[in-house]
Order: C-alpha cells, then sequence, then structure tokens
C-alpha cells in the first residue's frame, strides 16, 4: 500500500509543489486539508479544492475554524489585552497555531504515515508546525519538501511546469496573509530596516473620510454586539468592525520582532477590528478591575503572547493562565464608545454597572466622602514609614 500524507494545503506555489513531489516522486497517497481561519471566501475555498484535485490528491477536506480559532485563542488574546511588542496583535502566529492543530487532528482520524507543510527554513512557521506535530502526533514522519530540498522559487516553478501544471507562477509585490485576527502585508520595504508600506500595498484601502462612532458591547470581557444589535457570536462581531472601521485605514502598522530562530524580523501588517478590540477592552478593564488585578494581568499577557507567538500553546501553563484571565473578566461587562477617525480612533468613554470611578465614594481631584483629612494624615504616615525609618538608619550609620 502506498503511503498516506496529510497535506496542509494552501493551493500556492510550495504546497502546490509538494502535492506533485510525493504522488510522482515518492508514490504517496495524498490528502490535502485546508483549514479556514477567517482568510478565504467560500468561492476561494472551491478554487483550492479544484486545484488541489487537478493536481492528483486523493482527497481534500476543508476545515472551517474560525470559531474554535476564536474559543481557543483569540479570546484570550483580547482577556490579556495582548499586543507583541506592545505593537502587533499576533494575527499570523496565532492562526498558525490554530491550522497546526487541527491538521495534526486530521492526522489522527484518518491514520495517514506522514504529516507535510510547505514551509522554508526561514521562518517562524516551520517551528510551531513542526512543534504540535511532535506533541500531538508523535512517531508519525513530519515532511518538508521545500525546507528539505533547500528549494528556491525558481526551482519550483521549473519543476512544476515539466508536469504541466497550471497556475499563476508570478510573484505579486506584496505578500498578504488574512486571516480572522488580521492580515499580514510582506514587501521589498520589510526587508529592511527602514521604509513604509506604500498606500497601495495595504489589501484595504482608505474610502471612509467622515467619522463615525460605534459601540462596543461587551460581556465578561467578550465583543457581543454593535451599536447594541447583539451578534450571534464574537466572530460576527469582530468581522462587522472589521467592515467598518478597516475603510478608515485604521489599525495599519509595521512590526518588528525577534523570531523563533533568533532574527530580527519585520512585516507589516493591518488590524483595525483587533486593534480598537483590544483598546476598547483594556479601556473598560481600566474602570471595573482593581489595581493589582490589572498588574498581574499585564505579567501574565506578556508571558502569555510571548509563549504563544513561540508556538507553546500546548504547554500546560498557558491553560492556568487562561484560567486566570476568565477569573478576571467576571466584571468586565459594558458598553466601550469609540471614535472612527481617518487612520485612527478615540476611546471616548465607557458605561457599566462595575464601573469603580462611582462618584458615590468621591470625584478625583474635587471631594471625597470616604475619608478625611485625619485619615490621610494618618495613612500618609504609615504607608512611608519603612522609606523613612530606611533613610534615617542609613544616615546614622554615615555619621558615626
Amino acid at each position: 500500500m502506498n503511503k498516506k500524507v496529510v497535506l496542509g494545503f494552501s493551493g500556492g506555489l510550495d504546497t502546490t509543489y509538494c502535492v506533485k513531489y510525493f504522488t510522482e516522486e515518492k508514490g504517496y497517497d495524498v490528502h490535502s486539508v485546508i483549514v479556514n481561519t477567517g482568510g478565504f471566501t467560500d468561492d476561494e475555498l472551491i478554487k483550492v479544492e479544484e486545484h488541489a484535485y487537478r493536481l492528483g490528491v486523493k482527497s481534500h477536506t476543508t476545515i472551517n475554524a474560525i470559531t474554535s480559532y476564536y474559543d481557543t485563542i483569540i479570546k484570550y488574546l483580547v482577556f490579556g489585552n495582548v499586543l507583541k511588542n506592545n505593537t502587533y496583535p499576533l494575527s499570523v502566529s496565532a492562526e498558525r497555531l490554530s491550522q497546526a492543530v487541527c491538521i495534526a487532528e486530521h492526522v489522527q482520524r484518518l491514520n495517514a504515515d506522514i504529516v507535510a507543510h510547505g514551509s522554508t527554513g526561514a521562518g517562524n512557521d516551520q517551528v510551531r508546525f513542526d512543534m504540535i506535530f511532535n506533541i500531538m502526533i508523535p512517531g508519525v514522519e513530519i515532511s518538508t519538501p521545500i525546507r528539505d530540498l533547500k528549494l528556491s522559487r525558481e526551482d519550483e516553478i521549473a519543476y512544476l511546469k515539466t508536469k504541466a501544471v497550471v497556475m499563476t507562477f508570478e510573484k505579486s509585490m506584496y505578500s498578504i496573509n488574512k486571516g480572522l485576527w488580521g492580515t499580514s502585508v510582506g514587501g521589498k520595504e520589510t526587508l529592511n530596516s527602514n521604509g513604509m508600506l506604500p498606500e497601495e500595498a495595504w489589501p484595504t484601502q482608505v474610502t471612509e473620510t467622515v467619522s463615525k462612532t460605534v459601540e462596543l458591547d461587551f460581556v465578561k470581557g467578550e465583543l457581543v454586539g454593535l451599536d447594541g444589535i447583539k451578534c450571534s457570536h464574537p466572530t460576527e462581531a469582530i468581522q462587522k468592525l472589521q467592515s467598518m472601521a478597516g475603510p478608515f485605514g485604521i489599525g495599519r502598522d509595521i512590526h518588528v520582532g525577534d523570531t523563533i530562530i533568533g532574527i530580527k524580523g519585520r512585516v507589516g501588517f493591518e488590524a483595525a477590528a483587533p486593534m480598537v478590540i483590544l483598546k476598547a477592552h483594556h479601556a473598560l478593564e481600566k474602570h471595573v478591575l482593581t489595581k493589582w488585578q490589572l498588574n498581574w494581568k499585564d505579567q501574565l499577557a506578556l508571558f502569555y503572547g510571548n509563549w504563544l507567538h513561540e508556538g507553546q500553546i500546548l504547554d500546560p501553563v498557558m491553560r492556568d493562565i487562561e484560567a486566570f484571565f476568565i477569573k478576571s473578566q467576571e466584571n468586565v461587562t459594558g458598553k466601550v464608545f469609540v471614535n472612527l477617525m481617518p487612520y485612527r480612533f478615540q476611546i471616548t468613554g465607557i458605561e457599566s454597572p462595575f464601573d469603580l470611578m462611582s462618584s458615590q465614594f468621591g470625584k478625583y481631584g474635587e471631594i471625597n466622602t470616604g475619608w478625611t483629612g485625619e485619615d490621610v494624615r494618618g495613612f500618609s504616615k504609615i504607608f512611608g514609614n519603612q522609606t523613612l525609618i530606611y533613610h534615617a538608619v542609613k544616615k546614622s550609620a554615615g555619621d558615626q
């Protein structure tokens, strides 16, 4: 019997090469699978499937992972207000983990001998895919022809032409990776340390010029509706907000970060909905959480985001942190008002039954109702007592 290969398939040059290599050079049965994390339309998915069968796969499977992607990863990125290096909402790195888990589960369903992906040897994705496969399906061979054979783009094109493969071989000026939690954009400007992507490189062009106010409704930390209209699932709210905020040019930036493989990387991204949601959620949290809840959330979120970026979503410590995040969101319910403008947005305020900024207990800088001036005199003396002792002892020792 031929060996059975499950191939993570996007329909692009690399994975197209993999199908032909496995079927014609190795004689394997290829079962392609595409995991949609919000980056494909129905028509695009149909075209990918048709392309896979033309190449000669035994079966092709489309997995809709949009909801599971949110439920297992994005939700916690929102709860933690996670921005890598205070800039990047982990758009691509997060979805790769969701895709890798789904592919591994498909390998288990088909009892395949080999799992394959089209990663090169130059990026983060190879580590994320390999590591999750090693953990979830140990013993299953991992095959990566593009990386293993050290193939150039020109090598792949030349080979596919000998196999009479018909597809668009011209490389676009900009590489686009779209998903539910943002879109990455790479081009010549991101290959160097200086340079901004031009207007035409951004997938969503600026068509909105008149400011607009939108109301975000959160329940226990999750975005459940917009402008008073409840959505069926937070993924629907994210997609609706993206369609509203994207045409303003909101959420465009370039991220510079440390890759898993130790080199610096630079990538452009547009993530209108993620950036608005994260900032709105954080604004609501600042009103309803205590000082130390916010403090510890910030520390755990920094670790969570970095560890997720490195592909370690299956580490049990991530479940521990997620449990903390869930508990912290009990009172993160309310409305956040956001003003959308060309290339920027502004949080104008919140409303919440759990708002700790309550006039019942005083108004900062104006009047208090919970203590007296004498209370503050005693508190100030005790609060600074240890520091007073430190300086007094230090002075006394210096005088001797």
